[in-house]
C-alpha cells in the first residue's frame, strides 16, 4: 500500500501537492521539495561561494516554505513565492555573516550550439571569473533578471532596492559583462 501512494505523489501535479503540504501532509512537501530542489540549488549556486553553502541555504528556504506554506494564496504563485524565500534566506546569510556577495559558481554556459564540450567549460568559466569582477549588488541583480529572468519590479520584491537602482546596477552590469567577454580582436 505505501508503495500504491508514493505512486500518486509521484504522478500529482504540483498544484495538488501544495494543497496537500498546506494541509501538512509532510510525504507531499517531501515530492515538492524533490522536484523543485535542483532549480533552488542551481539558484542559490550562482549566488554563492561554494556548492555546500548553497545546498545548506536551499535546504534553509524549505525548511522556511514548509513554515509557511499556509500563507501562499495560490499554488500557481509558488514558484516566485519560493524564490523570494530563497533569495531572502541568502541575503539574510550573508548579513549575518557580515559578508559580501561572493562569487557565482554555477553560472550558465555561455558558448552557442556549435562549441565543443571544452569550449563550453571554457566559457562558463570565463562567466564565472566576469560575474565575480562585479559589485556585489550588480552580480545579484544580473543573475536575478538574466540568470532566472525576473522583470525589475520583481527584482525590487525581492531585494527592497528602489526600482532605478535595480535598473543601473542590471544595466551597468550587463554591460560590463560583455565588455569582459568580448573576444579579443
Amino acid at each position: 500500500m505505501a508503495a500504491r501512494g508514493l505512486l500518486n505523489l509521484a504522478e500529482a501535479s504540483e498544484a495538488t501537492l501544495i494543497v496537500a503540504a498546506q494541509a501538512r501532509d509532510q510525504s507531499a512537501f517531501g515530492e515538492l521539495v524533490k522536484r523543485r530542489q535542483g532549480w533552488a540549488r542551481a539558484l542559490l549556486r550562482r549566488m554563492c561561494s561554494n556548492h555546500a553553502e548553497a545546498d545548506d541555504l536551499a535546504q534553509d528556504a524549505f525548511v522556511k516554505a514548509w513554515d509557511r506554506i499556509r500563507d501562499l494564496e495560490t499554488p500557481a504563485a509558488f514558484p516566485g513565492w519560493f524564490r523570494r524565500i530563497a533569495v531572502t534566506t541568502f541575503l539574510m546569510a550573508k548579513r549575518r555573516q557580515k559578508a559580501v556577495f561572493e562569487v557565482i559558481d554555477d553560472a550558465s554556459p555561455i558558448a552557442d550550439e556549435q562549441s565543443t564540450p571544452e569550449e563550453a567549460a571554457g566559457a562558463k568559466i570565463d562567466l564565472q571569473k566576469a560575474l565575480a569582477k562585479l559589485s556585489d549588488a550588480e552580480r545579484l541583480c544580473v543573475t536575478l533578471n538574466h540568470g532566472e529572468g525576473l522583470s525589475h519590479s520583481e527584482i525590487v520584491e525581492i531585494t527592497g532596492l528602489p526600482l532605478g537602482t535595480v535598473k543601473s546596477h542590471v544595466l551597468r552590469g550587463t554591460e560590463k559583462l560583455r565588455r569582459m567577454l568580448e573576444p579579443a580582436s
